[in-house]
C-alpha cells in the first residue's frame, strides 16, 4: 500500500512537470472532443404553394405589429417618428369620435375572403380590404363583390415585400401596377396603401405624399394571422378598441394559414361594439378622405 500511494503521488508530479514544460500539446488534447461536436443544423422542408400565395409570410402584415413603434426602417427613422413627422399622410386611427374601422389585408383568398363578405354582408356593415394585387388579378371577381356591397379597397402591394427592403423604382412599380388593377376591377386608382408588414422608409413615403397617397397603418391588432382561436381573437380586439380605431384583421394568408377563429369572432366583435354605441365605417370615412386617389 505504501509503494501504491508512492506511486501515485510520482503520477501526479510527472503531470504536473508534462502540463508545465507542454502547455500547448495539453490544451488540444483537453480541447479536442469539444471540437469534434457539431451543432445540428435545422432542415424544413418547403410548402408547395401557388405564385400567389408564395409571397405572403404565416406572419403577413401582422408579423411586426408588436415592435411597430420601435422598429427602425432603412432610413433611421421609426414608424412612430414617421407618423409624427407626416401626421397627414400616415395614420393608424381616425378622429375620437365613437366610429371604427375594420380592415382585412392580403385579399382575396378564395378560403376567407367570401366568408367575411357574407358576415359582414348579413350585418350590414362596410369595411376596408386591402388588396394584394396579384392575388386581384388571379380572382378578379371578389374584388368585383367588394365593390358592388359597398366597401372601400385598399393597395397592398403586388405580392406581399417588405417595402423598405425595396429600391425605389421597386417600391412605385409594387404600388402602380397593382392600382392599375384595381381600377380596371372597381372604377378608381385608390388613395388607400397599407404597407405590408406596417413597414415603410421616408423615401417611399415622401413619394406616396407628393402623389396624392395616404398610408394607413393600425392601432388594433386582432393577431387573428397566429391562428388563434375565436375567443382570442375577439379579446384582442375588444381590449384595445376605442374612438376613431382602425382594427386589423386579415381576409387572406400563405400556405396553412388559419383564419377561422378570425371569421368566427367577427360577428361578436360586430354585436358587442354596436351595443357600446359605435359605428361601423369605411377607412375613407373614418379619416375623412376620398377613396380615390
Amino acid at each position: 500500500m505504501h509503494f501504491q500511494r508512492r506511486g501515485k503521488k510520482l503520477l501526479v508530479i510527472l503531470g504536473t512537470i508534462i502540463l508545465m514544460l507542454f502547455p500547448t500539446y495539453s490544451s488540444e488534447v483537453v480541447s479536442a472532443p469539444v471540437q469534434s461536436q457539431k451543432t445540428p443544423q435545422n432542415h424544413t422542408q418547403s410548402v408547395p404553394a401557388s405564385d400567389e400565395d408564395k409571397a405572403i409570410s404565416a406572419g403577413s402584415s401582422a408579423t411586426n405589429s408588436s415592435t411597430l413603434n420601435n422598429h427602425k426602417t432603412t432610413k433611421g427613422l421609426t414608424l412612430s417618428q414617421l407618423l409624427h413627422k407626416y401626421p397627414e399622410t400616415f395614420k393608424t386611427s381616425g378622429p375620437r369620435n365613437k366610429v371604427i374601422a375594420l380592415t382585412f389585408d392580403d385579399v382575396p383568398d378564395p378560403r376567407f375572403t367570401p366568408q367575411l363578405l357574407n358576415i359582414l354582408k348579413k350585418y350590414n356593415v362596410k369595411a376596408t380590404f386591402f388588396v394584394v394585387g396579384n392575388r386581384a388579378k388571379k380572382h378578379p371577381a371578389m374584388v368585383r363583390r367588394m365593390i358592388r356591397e359597398g366597401h372601400a379597397i385598399g393597395n397592398h402591394s403586388y405580392n406581399h415585400p417588405q417595402f423598405v427592403k425595396l429600391q425605389m423604382n421597386d417600391f412605385r412599380t409594387q404600388i402602380i401596377k397593382t392600382e392599375n388593377i384595381i381600377q380596371t376591377l372597381a372604377g378608381y386608382k385608390p388613395r388607400l396603401i397599407r404597407p405590408p408588414y406596417g413597414d415603410i422608409s421616408e423615401q417611399q413615403l415622401k413619394w406616396a405624399k407628393n402623389n396624392g397617397y395616404t398610408l394607413v397603418n393600425w392601432n388594433v391588432d386582432s393577431l387573428d394571422w397566429k391562428g388563434l382561436s375565436k375567443n382570442q381573437v375577439r379579446n384582442n380586439i375588444l381590449a384595445h378598441v376605442g374612438k376613431g380605431a382602425i382594427i386589423l384583421q386579415h381576409g387572406g394568408g400563405g400556405p396553412g394559414s388559419h383564419l377561422q377563429g378570425s371569421i368566427e369572432a367577427l360577428p361578436e366583435v360586430i354585436t358587442i361594439m354596436r351595443k357600446r354605441g359605435y359605428t361601423f365605417v369605411t377607412v375613407p370615412q373614418l379619416l375623412q378622405v376620398s377613396k380615390s386617389k
